[in-house]
């Protein structure tokens, strides 16, 4: 490889490395704060930023911090599509299988991102419109994201996007969702208890090396989704979540 290649591909790694730490901090960070998270030297930053907001990737705040940019919403979209597209056979298992809607999910920013659903056939079930987002800590497949994550980003995330109650079942502080995640990561997936919807209740399975955090989940009334439902649903639900990593993976 030629010095200039080389430059050339080292600057590529810069500017991703850039978009991924304003990313982790929430969507936006000051100049300092990329400083401080970066052996970059801060000219090097500096110049890539400029680069990075005329081409409409970043864009600078009146406050001077550095933003995400809209065109990156054109490259999320057709990604999130084309995860969802990798999903999509194994969620219509799912359905086939255990009769209830599926969906996949992943982590946007600081919420959860519907990318695939497969609905149920039953007159009466679970309905969410792909690329709906919805907060992490009340859903099922926004538990089985962050049960990925250490906890201090988790508090990140929380004190960003804030933890409303839409049901009374909805946990509604840090440190009640912390211990949850705690049981999730024990037992490898999920439940949603109502939290999101009464009378709804939802199981949800990580997708282990998704190449972002990632997860899927099948969902449907209390009156069909209870314990007995579980115990088949959990062992095809991971049986489907390592397919699904399986072919992000190319095995």
């Amino acid at each position: 490889m030629t010095e200039q290649a080389r430059r050339g591909v080292q600057s590529v790694e810069r500017v991703f490395e850039l978009l991924e730490l304003i990313t982790d901090a929430g969507g936006d960070a000051t100049l300092s704060e990329l400083a401080s998270s970066t052996d970059l030297p801060l000219p090097t930053i500096h110049r890539l930023l400029r680069t990075l907001v005329s081409l409409g990737y970043i864009r600078q705040l009146p406050n001077r911090r550095y933003a995400l940019g809209p065109r990156l919403i054109r490259l999320g979209e057709g990604a999130n599509k084309q995860l969802g597209a990798v999903a999509r056979p194994q969620l219509k298992t799912l359905v086939d299988r255990l009769g209830e809607t599926s969906n996949m999910a992943v982590l946007d920013s600081d919420m959860v991102i519907y990318v695939a659903q497969v609905p149920s056939l039953h007159s009466m079930r679970m309905f969410t419109e792909v690329g709906r987002r919805a907060h992490t800590h009340d859903t099922g497949v926004g538990k089985a994201i962050l049960a990925q994550l250490d906890d201090d980003v988790v508090r990140g995330i929380l004190a960003r996007s804030g933890m409303p109650t839409p049901t009374p079942k909805s946990i509604s502080d840090v440190e009640s969702l912390l211990a949850d995640l705690e049981l999730v990561r024990e037992r490898g997936y999920s439940i949603d208890e109502e939290e999101q919807e009464l009378g709804v209740r939802c199981f949800a399975m990580p997708i282990p090396n998704a190449p972002t955090p990632s997860a899927i989940s099948v969902s449907g009334p209390v009156s069909r989704v209870d314990q007995s439902f579980g115990e088949r649903a959990v062992p095809l639900l991971r049986e489907a979540a390592q397919a699904i990593s399986d072919e992000f993976n190319g095995n």
